[in-house]
């Protein structure tokens, strides 16, 4: 039993990636309060808000998901392809904020 809770929380902190920071997700945490992040290609929504309010101690509100394809790249005379991966849009509730920049 206890070996099951220790395997699920690892995989908590290994299912959220990264936060992916671009324009466009800035306008959507600074207008919506909606955040990016880049997930496990097997992350399903119920994974995701739970990692993310455990790990930000914050409300989640909605997840979408998102699966990003992979796009053809070409260098000289060989092809090859960028891999595909999972982006997850993450509402929070009213009251709740994400600090990615760490300045208070």
């Amino acid at each position: 039993m206890m070996n099951i809770a220790l395997t699920q929380q690892l995989r908590r902190f290994k299912l959220i990636q990264r936060p992916h920071l671009s324009e466009k997700s800035t306008i959507l945490a600074d207008k919506h309060r909606q955040f990016v992040f880049k997930v496990l290609k097997n992350a399903n929504k119920s994974e995701i808000k739970q990692a993310v309010e455990s790990l930000f101690n914050v409300k989640v509100n909605a997840v979408q998901l998102l699966n990003v394809k992979a796009k053809s790249r070409r260098f000289k005379q060989v092809e090859g392809q960028l891999k595909g991966w999972k982006k997850a849009y993450v509402s929070l509730k009213e009251g709740y904020d994400i600090d990615f920049t760490g300045t208070k």
